[in-house]
């Protein structure tokens, strides 16, 4: 369903921009979806891996390579490798518009979601549109056996997801951490030590969902709170964590103002806990807020263009886990991994605060049903199919 869907605006963005940007992390599907929509676009496309020298080498004329291929969608993976590439584009694509060639002829992937905007906003401004691409969600692999626990422990990258076994999985994912730790993050920053990374990457698994205080996290790395915020900012720039902002509109009561990180992918949260099966999850001190992450990942990658989101906590402790806006309706969600839904005092609390339109509890079972205060129990694909409806 969300392959499709971004799959279906990706197309008509197209349409409508000289070039567009596919956002996502490595391994999380991009190329494929790139060479797909080349395919349904009937279009003979030109794909260049910005990594791979024998392509870089293609572009050492690049007005040239691009005049030599016009009317072909030419797709550029991994474009951060070769940022010096944005203003080049501007020049094509403003030659290009002249001559009556206004939309469709770059698609442009990259795994640097911050930087890539950046430096493609100063050069592209007007002339590019973004699409993020997440991982698996429930409902794109809701027809595999146990979809839900698998794809809770492995994660959304399509090649852990898919592995013969746990262990493979989990090699997989491990493979992963240490290809970005070794080889991604120094060629962006090289003055991180891959050790230290590791170590503030593992810290955010044992802490994740939670506020992070800079400041001791610091001081547990033997790091200022300065560098650890550059390095935490370096890894959500990479995709790999998401900051969520506190609710901060009036609501007459002391907010708490930090926001919430989560690693974004579930399996990499186990794969750095070194949690390789259920029995070892269901275990472990970490259950409830991998789950509550695993969620709301799912929850997000189904938004509507539009649709904003949040957590809300009082000082007092008041909480609701996310809080979604979108037109006229204010979404509260409860998270828990819970076979026996209760609403707490505090949600109900924070659910007047805000001034909830509609209120939902996602738990660890299948049925949907009331439970008190205009509150639904639902399962993680029984909010999917709600979001999906808004």
């Amino acid at each position: 369903m969300k392959f499709r869907r971004i799959a279906s605006e990706l197309e008509e963005l197209l349409q409508d921009f000289p070039a567009v940007s596919i956002l996502g992390p490595r391994q999380v599907g991009k190329t494929t979806l790139a060479q797909e929509i080349a395919i349904k676009l009937d279009k003979e496309a030109i794909y260049l891996d910005l990594e791979s020298p024998s392509d870089r080498t293609k572009l050492v004329e690049p007005e040239q390579y691009f005049d030599l291929h016009l009317g072909k969608l030419i797709i550029l993976d991994q474009i951060q490798q070769v940022p010096e590439l944005y203003p080049i584009l501007r020049g094509v694509i403003d030659k290009r518009r002249k001559a009556g060639y206004r939309h469709g002829q770059f698609l442009i992937l990259g795994s640097a979601s911050l930087e890539l905007i950046k430096q493609s906003s100063e050069s592209l401004a007007g002339r590019i549109a973004y699409e993020e691409l997440f991982g698996f969600n429930l409902t794109e692999v809701s027809g595999e056996e146990n979809a839900l626990e698998k794809l809770w422990l492995r994660g959304g990258f399509p090649d852990s997801f898919l592995a013969r076994s746990n262990p493979a999985s989990l090699r997989w994912r491990n493979n992963f951490i240490s290809t970005y730790l070794e080889r991604d993050i120094p060629q962006i920053a090289q003055f991180i030590p891959a050790n230290r990374l590791r170590r503030l990457w593992t810290m955010l698994a044992h802490q994740q969902g939670c506020q992070i205080n800079m400041s001791q996290l610091g001081a547990s790395m033997d790091l200022s709170s300065p560098t650890i915020k550059s390095y935490i900012e370096l890894l959500e720039d990479l995709l790999l964590i998401r900051s969520i902002r506190p609710w901060h509109r009036n609501v007459g009561k002391r907010l708490v103002k930090s926001p919430k990180i989560y690693i974004r992918d579930s399996g990499l949260v186990h794969a750095l806990l070194h949690i390789g099966d259920m029995d070892d999850l269901l275990s472990h001190p970490i259950l409830g807020m991998s789950w509550e992450g695993f969620i709301i990942e799912n929850i997000l990658s189904e938004l509507p263009k539009g649709a904003e989101y949040w957590y809300y906590r009082t000082f007092s402790g008041a909480e609701i886990d996310l809080v979604i806006t979108y037109k006229t309706k204010v979404i509260a969600i409860e998270i828990k991994k819970t076979l026996s839904p209760k609403i707490s005092k505090g949600f109900s609390i924070s659910c007047e605060d805000i001034m909830a339109t509609d209120k939902y509890f996602v738990y660890g079972g299948s049925e949907t049903y009331p439970i008190g205060g205009e509150t639904l129990a639902v399962s993680l694909q029984g909010i999917l199919n709600i979001i999906n409806e808004l």
